[in-house]
């Protein structure tokens, strides 16, 4: 008997070099520290951590940073099963600048887009409950193929989908590609994140919420949620009211780098749990802010969920 999986999440595996300078983009960054990084990652290391049974479908390169990335899912108890490794690309990686706005950065990708249909079987899609990917994981192929046939075959065995839509210009060929695929994903009705900036790149212009909400409704969407930085979140459920919900406090923000995947992780565990939608916001908003005080990932020496239950 295959265990249950809570969220599978498919797409990128990173090594982030993220700035030690605090607010200064690239150019004037002298050093960098080094962290395991992908927002599908970020969000089945932080669930793990939160208890729920989480499995990563990435691919890394036979090397250094490969083996390191393997090292650290494998020690917070991420399912690693599915993490390819191939030897003919080595381990994507990105520079980020530290920052507390959206932070500045360059990928150097090889395998991370190398995602095979041989990595998600049926027995897999027939165990889980929801199915989590990220606009960055879709804006290359093989892995934008691989990730959109087995999306449709998810929903079609009844699993709730999920995107990060964080649509970046230059990680795609085309602006119209970006549109054609987030569309087709949103014909399976997931869970749909986003943030202004994310919005802003894509619509290449301010949008009004609404505006965007609809959308993403009128593509086959029932919940959006955008969050707004320190201006909170708004989420829409197609023919009800928006709701809106302020961040928390923070004195410090250490670093903004993955703070949405924080959020996100926090709404799909409690999405999983049953909570009510004001439920979610409310534990993902506490989960955000407790990865703003903190650089890289979430801190190891605390009780997570007693900080959000």
């Amino acid at each position: 008997m295959t265990d249950k999986i809570d969220i599978l999440c498919v797409g990128e595996v990173l090594v982030d070099f993220i700035g030690h300078q605090e607010n200064v983009l690239i150019d004037e960054t002298r050093d960098y520290h080094r962290y395991l990084g992908g927002s599908p990652t970020n969000v089945a290391m932080n669930s793990t951590r939160l208890g729920l049974n989480t499995t990563l479908v990435a691919t890394v390169g036979n090397d250094g940073f490969g083996s390191y990335i393997l090292e650290r899912l494998s020690s917070v108890g991420v399912n690693t099963n599915h993490v390819n490794v191939i030897d003919n690309k080595s381990t994507s990686v990105i520079f980020v600048s530290r920052s507390d706005g959206t932070p500045d950065f360059i990928p150097y990708r090889e395998a991370d887009c190398c995602i095979y249909e041989e990595q998600i079987s049926e027995q897999i899609l027939l165990n889980t409950k929801i199915y989590h990917t990220t606009c960055f994981a879709l804006s290359k192929n093989p892995a934008q193929k691989t990730i959109l046939k087995k999306a449709q075959e998810a929903y079609n065995l009844g699993c709730q989908l999920s995107i990060d839509v964080n649509y970046a210009k230059k990680l795609w060929s085309s602006q119209e590609e970006a549109f054609q695929v987030i569309k087709t994903y949103c014909s399976y009705n997931p869970l749909i994140k986003i943030s202004e900036d994310d919005m802003l790149r894509l619509f290449e212009k301010e949008l009004p919420h609404e505006d965007i909400f609809n959308f993403f409704h009128n593509e086959g969407v029932d919940i959006v949620c955008l969050t707004l930085g320190s201006k909170g979140v708004k989420l829409s459920q197609k023919g009800k009211e928006i709701i809106q919900m302020p961040a928390i406090k923070i004195d410090k923000v250490m670093d903004s780098t993955g703070a949405g995947d924080a959020f996100w992780s926090g709404f799909l565990f409690a999405y999983i749990k049953e909570k009510t939608i004001d439920e979610c916001l409310d534990i993902a908003l506490k989960l955000a802010a407790l990865k703003l005080q903190n650089v890289g990932r979430l801190p190891d020496n605390i009780n997570i969920l007693s900080q959000l239950l």
